[in-house]
């Protein structure tokens, strides 16, 4: 954590009061070891370089990290729903300290960065670097190796705050260390330590949906953007009955596994993809069939299959192990909700918006785009 970054948190269970901090073990201007401090004594760790606002039930055990330090251990309560929230947090623990250079290798980033133009309905690689050079501060949720927050940090002259409530964090603080605008924390999204109406972009790509609450968590972090500022979200899209029904059947039998043992079971889910993907056939549908939500016209079978049967992800730009975590991201996490376009929209009227694009990024997920009210 850098030394400079103390003034902006305002975490609620500590008090309105600034904080102050206390290094143990520093390296150049980053905080490896040490405290964050409230007035009246109570404080949070930085571990590894990443300052860790979790309470209650989502907390790790810092007995230990206190006995060192000579620090007085004060019990915190979390929110309610903390205790389901951990179940989904073991999945993109263990996803995120093996898979710590997703979206940094140059085969990864053709299309994850074509994937992000589409969700901001830009047109090229310069536009999209252009759309965050603009920001004076931004927040992610969730992300993952760190691989988007380095480039968007590498994007702006403005600040970069990357919030997981995983061990996700200090995978992408590692990734991002010798960058001098960006600092990394390890919080519960629905108590972000900052301000309200601090940022003038947040993103939280393909995250909320894996809380306890999607249209809650889009609220607590609409609270977090200044007005006029933008909010993009990414959700997953409520599908046709067929592939409703094989998700809810895969993820009952794959939901309890270890980690270990739910990557071992999408193998040949994953296999399927491929070897759909590998024989690269079309077939054109004369009519629709609206009732399992397949439009007519020309499909790939791979793709058919995928968006309306089962999930079964391969992108040859990825390794077999990587195209393997992405159908056990899907499949695993606890939470997983998915939405209508109508339903999201409703919610973003309730919050009072009057702008935003919904972009047609991929059949299976709704990308939106909200700019909060002057």
């Amino acid at each position: 954590m850098h030394v400079t970054s103390v003034s902006h948190f305002r975490p609620a269970h500590l008090g309105t009061e600034p904080l102050t901090v206390e290094a143990f073990v520093t390296e150049g201007d980053h905080i490896i070891e040490g405290v964050l401090k409230a007035a009246d004594g109570r404080w949070v760790p930085i571990i590894d370089g990443v300052p860790s606002f979790l309470t209650g039930v989502l907390q790790q055990d810092l007995s230990d990290f206190a006995a060192k330090h000579g620090l007085t251990l004060h019990a915190t309560q979390a929110r309610a729903a903390a205790s389901e929230q951990a179940k989904t947090n073991e999945t993109f623990s263990d996803k995120w300290t093996r898979f710590k250079n997703y979206g940094l290798e140059p085969q990864h980033q053709e299309f994850l960065y074509g994937w992000f133009m589409k969700k901001f309905n830009l047109g090229s690689l310069e536009e999209l670097k252009a759309f965050h050079a603009k920001r004076k501060r931004i927040l992610e949720c969730g992300p993952g190796s760190g691989f988007n927050a380095r480039f968007m940090a590498e994007q702006t002259a403005g600040e970069v705050f990357a919030l997981d409530i995983s061990a996700a964090a200090m995978t992408t603080f590692g990734n991002t260390r010798d960058l001098p605008n960006c600092t990394v924390v390890q919080a519960d999204l629905m108590e972000a330590p900052f301000p309200e109406e601090y940022f003038d972009f947040i993103i939280a790509d393909g995250v909320l949906h894996h809380t306890p609450d999607t249209r809650l968590a889009v609220e607590a972090l609409y609270r977090k953007l200044q007005p006029g500022g933008q909010f993009f979200f990414y959700v997953y899209k409520k599908m046709g009955a067929s592939r409703v029904f094989a998700d809810e059947h895969i993820r009952k039998n794959f939901m309890p596994l270890s980690p270990d043992e739910c990557y071992a079971a999408c193998e040949g889910i994953t296999e399927l993809g491929r070897e759909l993907s590998r024989l690269n056939a079309k077939i054109t549908l004369e009519k629709p069939i609206p009732v399992l939500g397949i439009p007519a016209g020309a499909h790939d079978v791979q793709r058919l299959i995928y968006y309306n049967f089962l999930k079964c992800f391969w992108n040859e730009a990825f390794d077999y192990e990587t195209n393997n975590m992405v159908n056990f991201d899907w499949y695993h996490p606890h939470n997983a909700w998915q939405h209508t376009q109508d339903e999201v929209e409703g919610w973003l009227r309730d919050l009072g918006a009057r702008e935003w694009q919904v972009n047609d990024a991929n059949p299976n997920g709704i990308s939106v785009l909200v700019t909060k009210p002057v």
